[in-house]
């Protein structure tokens, strides 16, 4: 279940995503940062590994469909997959290029694509990662695997993916929202 899609505040998708993180930023879902702060640390990595406009943006909203489920952290502690991948994406989809939203739809599949491909990924996962891998459907069969591997945005996902994971520092300085909504503002359709 999931609340009602916010729209963009006076027709501005900026001000709709930042007014999602004010509503919703501060939620912890088991890690031991906030959702704003893990959204800053995942961008704030792909800015300084050179990334396009899109995979930066892509890299900050890639959970927003966390703040947008209803109650995310009582999917999880339920033991539900809160398909947040494909709320925030579906949410995103109407402002943004593909080159943002695809990679943030399949970040999901590429972790489970990561552990099936990579025998050293599954030891980099946060022990939250670890149970929603469990949750998502656990890593992928050969099958799944290969045909993932083939997907247009894989690599852009997988990347996502990976600074997925580093994001999760208590303490890390990151520039503010407000720099990488700048950033966004140059991938919006």
């Amino acid at each position: 279940m999931s609340d009602a899609l916010p729209e963009t505040t006076n027709g501005d998708p900026l001000a709709a995503v930042e007014g999602l993180f004010a509503r919703r930023g501060r939620q912890i879902y088991g890690e031991a940062v906030t959702q704003l702060e893990h959204a800053l640390q995942c961008a704030h990595t792909a800015e300084r590994q050179g990334a396009s406009d899109a995979l930066i943006t892509a890299a900050l909203l890639h959970d927003v469909g966390h703040m947008l489920h209803a109650d995310a952290g009582q999917a999880f502690a339920s033991g539900v997959d809160d398909r947040h991948e494909a709320l925030g994406a579906q949410w995103l989809a109407r402002w943004f290029v593909d080159e943002v939203t695809r990679p943030i739809a399949m970040h999901v599949a590429a972790k489970r694509y990561l552990v099936r491909v990579d025998p050293h990924y599954a030891a980099t996962l946060s022990p939250v990662s670890r149970r929603t891998l469990e949750l998502q459907g656990g890593a992928m069969s050969d099958r799944e695997a290969a045909t993932f591997a083939g997907a247009r945005f894989m690599p852009a996902a997988v990347q996502v993916r990976r600074w997925d994971e580093v994001g999760k520092v208590p303490g890390r300085p990151t520039p503010t929202l407000r720099h990488f909504l700048a950033i966004a503002s140059r991938c919006l359709r």
